[in-house]
């Protein structure tokens, strides 16, 4: 335990039952690891009430000086909110998700009832991409739930409005399972799609949450 051991043993004591995502702080008051929680007390012990065997988790539970964590309402929310903050502060312990290159993106492909898929190549066609997720557990998670609230096709037909009104399609398996909602037979429109793509832009850009992910236009010049 770090050189400040009755501080960090007040603070386990008061940990919340909750989940949440957790930072830890070394001497210096620098973000050294970031971690989610199902249960902020129970996770965040296991660090102090055991024989920790792995060699780099040992270092780094030694130079914990200080210990923040954020409570948040689910799971899924704590998924989300420690890619953002590990994104944001860098830590030298989350080494395994800090390569950009990577790790998956999500995107919004811009074409007629636009497919949101998840993706480790960003293509300069206009599309809309959102994050780097540091996992695929974690973009799996959010495409998850994205699935359950909007059907949303999944097809990569030309659904152009001349090909439509030609009846060049037929709805498949999605269709007949209610996945999704036929566009390409015209049985949805492109006005109520749109609805769905702008409430899914709301959830992936993090608005519910303090620190939003990051969007780019990958026809654009971008920074982080």
């Amino acid at each position: 335990m770090s050189e400040h051991s009755e501080d960090i043993r007040v603070k386990l004591l008061t940990l919340p039952e909750k989940p949440g995502v957790y930072q830890f702080y070394d001497k210096n008051r620098v973000v050294i690891y970031v971690g989610k929680a199902k249960n902020l007390k129970k996770r965040v012990n296991s660090y102090f009430n055991r024989n920790i065997d792995h060699g780099k988790t040992k270092v780094m539970v030694n130079q914990i000086y200080d210990i923040k964590y954020i409570v948040v309402d689910t799971e899924l929310d704590a998924l989300l909110l420690e890619n953002n903050l590990i994104k944001e502060y860098q830590p030298k312990y989350n080494i395994q998700l800090k390569d950009d290159k990577t790790y998956p993106w999500i995107c919004i492909k811009k074409e007629p009832f636009p497919r949101v898929f998840k993706t480790r190549r960003l293509v300069k066609d206009g599309s809309k991409y959102f994050g780097p997720y540091p996992s695929v557990r974690v973009i799996d998670a959010l495409l998850d739930l994205i699935r359950e609230l909007y059907p949303l096709r999944t097809c990569s037909l030309d659904l152009s409005a001349p090909k439509i009104t030609a009846g060049k399609h037929k709805v498949c398996l999605e269709y007949h399972l209610g996945n999704c909602l036929g566009p390409c037979e015209g049985k949805q429109s492109e006005e109520e799609y749109s609805i769905y793509v702008s409430a899914i832009e709301n959830i992936v850009k993090g608005n519910l949450l303090e620190h939003p992910v990051y969007e780019i236009y990958i026809d654009h010049k971008y920074h982080f």
